[in-house]
């Protein structure tokens, strides 16, 4: 890897991490179209760092939510607000962590099928925007406890590569009847844990040296600051696209980039 595929796959990765377009989907299609080739432990290196850059971006962006929930959290009050919408947030991460605990190895597994299997979970991505697009959601006061592990099923069936992230979560709770934007927020900080666990796994297995990487830092340091800065941008769009319900545009591109998939792993 070269810098400047560094910074076309942080970018993507940036842009992808919160737009409902599949970030894995994408940088597969990257790949596959740059022709970038990873020797062994390099892709996994490049991962760690760019989901570590969407995390940073995460925070600062949500700053504001992210110390309301600290601040509430760590006090004497035995059970607050604060302390309820934390313990949903970890709801909502118990069904990612059965998925990555027991579930790991075949789910790494189809992330090597190809752009077949992504194309297919693209269209999967389109179909459940369109139903979010026309939901006429009740407009619940406060996400409740059920809502909060029903999102997490759908997070936790989204690391399938194509099917995003961000839009399974956001569909799944506009579907169930919460407002626009706390689901937005919701589903940004709701991955926050999983992904810099998820790293710090990786981390330390590239740190023990079972994992051996060959990129240079300054491919690392140019896909950081390429996902930082793009994620930023990106998770602030998102919020004002939710609240303003434009997820259909998403859905026509998610449909046209998976059809686009299928031929081109077919051909």
């Amino acid at each position: 890897m070269n810098w400047l595929e560094a910074l076309l796959l942080g970018i993507v990765q940036g842009l992808t991490e919160f737009l409902p377009v599949s970030s894995s989907g994408h940088l597969t299609i990257a790949q596959t179209l740059l022709g970038v080739e990873f020797q062994e432990g390099d892709m996994l290196t490049f991962d760690v760092v760019v989901h570590a850059a969407t995390v940073c971006a995460t925070l600062v962006v949500l700053w504001r939510e992210v110390a309301w929930i600290l601040r509430g959290t760590f006090t004497t009050v035995k059970w607050n607000q604060e302390k309820i919408y934390a313990g949903k947030i970890l709801l909502s991460m118990v069904p990612v962590f059965i998925v990555g605990m027991f579930f790991k190895d075949k789910v790494e597994a189809i992330f090597g099928s190809g752009l077949l299997v992504v194309g297919i979970c693209l269209l999967i991505t389109a179909t459940l925007l369109l139903f979010a697009q026309y939901a006429k959601p009740r407009e619940k006061a406060e996400i409740s406890w059920l809502d909060s592990f029903i999102i997490g099923i759908g997070q936790a069936i989204a690391v399938l590569p194509g099917l995003s992230r961000s839009g399974t979560t956001i569909a799944t709770g506009i579907l169930l009847g919460n407002k626009k934007e706390e689901v937005a927020h919701f589903s940004f900080l709701m991955v926050l844990i999983p992904i810099l666990g998820a790293a710090l796994l990786d981390a330390k297995d590239i740190l023990s040296g079972e994992v051996a990487s060959g990129l240079s830092i300054w491919c690392l340091v140019i896909g950081f600051i390429a996902a930082f800065v793009t994620g930023c941008a990106a998770c602030k769009w998102m919020i004002e696209i939710v609240k303003k319900q434009k997820l259909i545009y998403f859905a026509i591109y998610c449909l046209a980039i998976g059809v686009f998939a299928i031929v081109y792993g077919l051909c």
